[in-house]
């Protein structure tokens, strides 16, 4: 893991911001010149959407980390459909881990929290993190009286700049042309500060993480950690250290496609649970939340700071929509997403029918009877191909989501993602269906 000072200040934090916005803009330039002649116009967006591009982004942000740095995966999940492949896969590398902080950071935040002569309270402090994300960097530590943790720390500086990181990045993607100026994203920005907020208050987590203990403890393949309170404060979060293998693992050619397959229909399942019976899902499902013990044939579960919390009614038309698409009844299907927000009364049918057919396309898992293969499934390239259509021919007329539905969007798409890279193979409808209703209504 690369090591670098995580800045502290907002001044230092928007100077960081300025001179990515710089970089882009010189990249834009040169990728001009390149293709000087050879671009049809209506490609000329494209200048500064390139691979190149989006890796000098990244890199930047992974060493910003904190709500910047989340911004940058959000956008490399929920804008996957608008943007060219390459540069949506370059700053997929967001997905995977932040730069690290410095030893005399660490030191720092450890006497904040813990106060003068901290050291004593452990017999071993492994200074070389496991694991490090946009708001923090995970350490294993052995304590005086023998426990086995795992202390998440906080990165100084990110709780105080959550409103200018996300203000400044809403700015960035403006001038970036990764956000035309005419949508309005006020509602999206707002229910993204509220979320990271929460996200950066260790407390909220591990109340987060004792609740889920309580709503999985009927799922015997999977495993949450234990939150240790004594240990636990705003900005370190001290939790049971569990050991297994990366999820990412069971990719491997030689895994046997059995084991690839029940792990992904768990994960589906549980994805379920969440959205239609508990109402609280974690939105962050990333490869590097996930672990598996070939021993138990267990999922540990790591990571509840993006929790969110459902209302009835907003799960209720969720179950509703999967099945108007299950029994394939458009009008009702029109209906809900009117009622979601996804579409306007005013919309033309053209517009209409463009959100509806993306909207059955990303449900194609549940609408298709039968085994859906995640590993073969083209969804992801047909979805950027109609949005990029959709977002360029109906400008005009398009809107963001609703801001409820970023957080749940995200985890949707990264559900996806994981049992795409698992390759797979799940009855997605068998195991939606017992939480929907039997006829669909408006």
């Amino acid at each position: 893991m690369k090591k670098s000072r995580v800045p502290t200040t907002r001044i230092g934090r928007l100077a960081r911001l300025g001179l990515t916005a710089g970089e882009l803009a010189l990249g834009g330039v040169a990728e001009s010149v390149r293709r000087l002649g050879k671009t049809k116009p209506e490609d000329a967006y494209n200048v500064l959407l390139t691979a190149t591009n989006a890796k000098k982004l990244a890199n930047r942000l992974a060493g910003m980390r904190g709500a910047a740095m989340k911004m940058g995966q959000i956008l490399s999940m929920e804008s996957a459909d608008f943007l060219p492949r390459e540069f949506s896969d370059a700053l997929a590398i967001l997905r995977d881990s932040a730069n690290t902080m410095p030893l005399s950071q660490i030191n720092r935040v450890m006497g904040r929290e813990y106060g003068k002569g901290w050291q004593s309270r452990f017999i071993d402090f492994d200074y070389e993190p496991v694991a490090a994300a946009s708001i923090g960097q995970v350490h294993r530590v052995f304590t005086e009286d023998g426990r086995d943790l795992a202390l998440k720390i906080q990165y100084p500086g990110v709780a105080k700049s959550i409103n200018s990181d996300v203000d400044n990045m809403a700015m960035l993607m403006r001038l970036i042309n990764l956000l035309p100026v005419d949508i309005d994203i006020s509602g999206i920005v707002k229910e993204a500060k509220r979320q990271l907020h929460q996200e950066a208050d260790y407390i909220v987590e591990a109340q987060y993480l004792r609740d889920y203990r309580k709503l999985v403890e009927d799922e015997p393949h999977f495993v949450v950690p234990g939150v240790h309170d004594d240990m636990t404060t705003k900005r370190i979060l001290a939790m049971d250290y569990i050991e297994g293998v990366p999820l990412e693992s069971l990719a491997d050619h030689g895994v046997a496609q059995e084991l690839k397959d029940g792990v992904g229909a768990l994960l589906q399942h549980l994805m379920f649970r969440e959205l239609f019976e508990f109402r609280t899902m974690q939105s962050d499902p990333n490869f590097a939340n996930y672990l598996y013990q070939p021993e138990t044939d267990r999922v540990v579960l790591l990571d509840f700071g993006s929790t969110v919390s459902f209302k009835e009614d907003f799960t209720h038309r969720y179950a509703q929509i999967a099945r108007a698409m299950i029994d394939k009844d458009d009008l009702v299907l029109r209906q809900l997403a009117e009622k979601m927000g996804y579409i306007n009364p005013g919309n033309s049918d053209e517009y209409v029918e463009r959100i509806l057919n993306l909207i059955r396309l990303v449900s194609e898992p549940v609408i298709k009877g039968g085994i859906y293969d995640f590993g073969t499934s083209d969804v992801f390239a047909r979805g950027r191909e109609a949005g990029l259509e959709m977002f360029y021919e109906d400008m005009s007329e398009y809107r963001v989501p609703p801001p409820e539905t970023m957080f749940l969007h995200r985890k949707l798409v990264g559900c996806f993602m994981l049992c795409s890279r698992l390759g797979a193979r799940v009855n997605v409808q068998e195991l939606i269906s017992p939480f929907l209703p039997a006829k669909a209504e408006a």
